[in-house]
């Protein structure tokens, strides 16, 4: 009986070996085959097709259309955008150390960085760009002309600058320096007590600049912090590591990798010393928080060290390795998925089934799983990181995008600083009403027309309806709607006043205090803040969040 069994194991065995060798063969023929087939289409394509085939776009294509088809994140990059991607993943690169963007054609700042050599040069939002070292810029894509303005630090570089309300241009001569992104764009005080800091990317050096912002809002009086997320697109893996580590104890789990290379499956734990494990923080979260920021806010909803207030995040749980190809390109993929302390994992789209538009899908809720926090809190897989306290994203009025969309606040905001040399700092000032009025006086000559929802609806109404013959039934009707909507339309300026001119106010204080005053400005209407400000004040409320109550 003994025998039996050895030797039905050691053929149970002998056979799964068999059976993993032909598997491992197969396949092994399969992508021989199959690069073979793809070869010798090409080669026939390229010889007999009625037009020349340009073979580096035709692979390109192919390239992108296959790796499209696993998931949004893995993708190649050719050698002639490796510098674009060195500096998404470092913050770093050479140039001149401002945001530009194109407005009717023409090239224009839409942010100097503070201290950078576009500042230092006298470059303000609005200049124009009319040429660089000699190469007219007009009507060229800002990707084009970012290429030209970037180089190597501490070589020379001629603009030709047209300012706001000047018909003479200028040359302005300036030197390219290294320019460092700031992860953290921001940090201040809201009150005596509660202190504020933005956290925009997950670049090299993002952990330092948490832990010095915090650091630094500590010895300004902070005893609370909250600590903004919202539409943070993620980064680099251990930066997040890192960050969760400024406000957990040293030794503390935070992130697990599982995939298919088993040797790269780990667990990242915290190695530092922490900042502060006690003080009272809200982390601010949006539906465009992802990646990085997800670990980071579902390390802290886990160990109850934090109260979320915001939406439900992206739910990006995949992680992604670059590997060399051949010819100086790389190859972005998803190598695997992670988990949080709780042992969840918030990835929320399943890649391989694709509704009719091509879009993903969200798990149902009807399948994620139960978790528990450390105070026994239960919380979900799938689908993201939801909030303790959800407070919506309000959608701006089709009027606000209209003006935005077409420059309108961008141009007045110009207009306003040529006028006012100064204004009160950015979290005071506030435009009266007679200032209002002059820009809407502003706007009407500008275009500012929009469609609605309802616009839109009613037009779909109508072509179904001509379709199938019943127009001149409903003409009437539909010609009442369309009247009472435009006339809506008319009021909107009132209308939609306090959020307009919220807009206006923001992009007016960026003109004197740049990227800062930008901020400050949207903290009185802001309701995120406005929350975490109230959870904060109330320590009976913020304990009860974190204990489930």
């Amino acid at each position: 009986m003994y025998k039996k069994s050895i030797a039905g194991l050691l053929f149970g065995t002998l056979a799964l070996g068999l059976f993993s060798f032909r598997s491992e063969s197969e396949r092994y023929f399969q992508i021989a085959k199959n690069l073979d087939v793809f070869a010798t289409l090409f080669k026939e394509v390229n010889t007999y097709y009625v037009d020349d085939v340009p073979p580096a776009q035709m692979m390109r294509t192919g390239i992108d259309a296959m790796l499209k088809s696993l998931d949004p994140y893995t993708n190649y990059i050719p050698e002639d955008d490796i510098e674009d991607f060195r500096t998404m993943t470092t913050g770093q690169y050479g140039g001149i150390g401002a945001v530009i963007s194109s407005r009717d054609g023409k090239v224009v700042v839409q942010m100097p960085y503070e201290d950078s050599p576009a500042q230092k040069a006298g470059l303000v939002i609005g200049d124009e760009i009319l040429k660089v070292d000699g190469v007219n810029v007009t009507g060229k894509s800002t990707a084009d002309v970012s290429k030209l303005l970037k180089g190597q630090a501490n070589t020379p570089i001629k603009l030709e600058i047209r300012s706001y309300g000047q018909s003479k241009p200028r040359t302005v001569q300036l030197s390219r320096s290294n320019i460092m992104v700031e992860n953290v764009p921001y940090y201040g005080m809201m009150n005596d007590k509660i202190g504020y800091f933005q956290l925009s990317g997950f670049t090299v050096d993002a952990s330092k600049e948490v832990r010095m912002a915090v650091q630094k809002l500590k010895e300004m009086g902070a005893e609370k912090i909250i600590f903004d997320l919202r539409d943070n697109p993620g980064g680099l893996l251990h930066e997040a590591v890192n960050i969760s580590n400024v406000f957990v104890d040293k030794g503390k789990d935070i992130v697990s990798t599982k995939g298919k290379v088993t040797e790269w499956n780990k667990t990242y734990k915290s190695l530092d010393e922490p900042l502060d494990v006690d003080m009272p923080l809200v982390i601010l979260t949006s539906s465009r928080s992802a990646s990085a920021s997800e670990i980071v806010a579902g390390v802290m909803q886990d160990y109850d060290r934090a109260v979320l207030i915001g939406e439900r995040t992206f739910g990006k749980g995949l992680v992604q390795a670059t590997r060399p190809l051949s010819y100086n390109s790389q190859l972005k993929v998803t190598t695997a998925k992670y988990y949080i302390p709780s042992g969840r994992c918030i990835q929320a789209i399943d890649y391989t089934h694709r509704n009719e538009d091509g879009s993903v899908g969200k798990i149902p809720d009807s399948l994620r799983v139960a978790f528990k926090t450390a105070n026994g809190r239960v919380v979900y897989d799938g689908g993201g990181i939801s909030p303790d306290v959800e407070v919506e994203q309000a959608e701006y009025a089709d009027i606000t995008k209209a003006i935005a969309s077409k420059g309108h606040f961008f141009e007045y905001a110009n207009k306003y600083k040529a006028e006012h040399p100064s204004i009160p700092d950015a979290t005071k000032f506030e435009l009266s009403d007679e200032e209002y009025q002059k820009f809407v006086a502003f706007l009407s000559d500008k275009d500012v027309s929009y469609n609605t929802g309802v616009e839109s609806e009613l037009e779909d109404v109508a072509e179904q309806a001509k379709e199938g013959k019943h127009y001149d039934d409903i003409k009437a009707e539909l010609d009442v709607i369309r009247k009472k909507v435009s006339h809506n339309k008319a009021n909107d300026l009132t209308r939609f006043k306090p959020e307009i001119r919220e807009v206006l106010e923001a992009e007016i204080a960026s003109r004197y205090y740049l990227q800062e005053g930008y901020i400050e400005a949207t903290f009185d209407d802001d309701p995120n803040i406005l929350a975490a400000m109230q959870v904060l004040s109330d320590e009976q409320k913020y304990n009860a969040y974190l204990k489930g109550n």
